[in-house]
């Protein structure tokens, strides 16, 4: 989790540096076309990051989800039953050893069971910062992504009329090559 994290964080960094770049050169040169494709590529890797990002959140709310049943499952085992209100109440408060409370240690099934609870708390402890970090990075790149679209409806709709003029250009030119050959069959030739 915490590689997976560090990555985020590394990517996220990146992109901000090159939406600088981007920034700092539109200042010297607005109209480049390489400039509009960089442009074009941060903001495709801006949404797969976030798409990738949204995949990943999603995954680890469902684990933590499944790890909660668990527990609650392992704590009936144990003899105690809790609502779904008391669990969660139990795993915001940050300390395993509020499922100990009452709880009868007499087997060594009950003490690995007691084990297992606690370290599945722990990992649901580690899920909740690590989605509460996650949610900060999405924040921004939505904030990026959305300043973005703009620009790139922009760039989308003057790459649509560049094909438009390049098929006019194209057809104009084989026109003239036409009238050249028929000119050059036309006139006889002089001495």
């Amino acid at each position: 989790m915490s590689d997976i994290k560090k990555t985020a964080n590394k990517v996220r960094a990146k992109l901000k540096v090159i939406e600088q770049n981007i920034e700092q050169e539109e200042h010297t040169n607005k109209s480049s076309a390489d400039l509009r494709i960089r442009k074009t590529q941060h903001s495709t890797l801006s949404r797969k990051f976030v798409e990738v990002m949204t995949e990943y959140n999603r995954t680890q709310t469902d684990y933590r989800e499944r790890c909660k049943g668990r527990i609650q499952r392992q704590l009936e085992i144990t003899g105690r039953t809790t609502t779904n209100e008391e669990l969660e109440e139990m795993l915001e408060q940050g300390n395993p050893a509020v499922f100990t409370q009452g709880i009868i240690m007499e087997t060594q099934q009950a003490k690995q069971t007691l084990a297992d609870i606690e370290a599945r708390h722990a990992d649901i402890i580690k899920l909740e910062n690590s989605i509460r970090e996650l949610h900060d990075m999405f924040m921004d790149m939505a904030m990026l992504v959305e300043s973005q679209g703009e620009m790139i409806d922009r760039i989308e709709y003057h790459v649509e009329h560049a094909v438009d003029y390049v098929q006019t250009a194209t057809q104009d030119t084989k026109k003239a090559l036409k009238y050249q050959s028929k000119a050059r069959r036309v006139s006889p030739p002089q001495i």
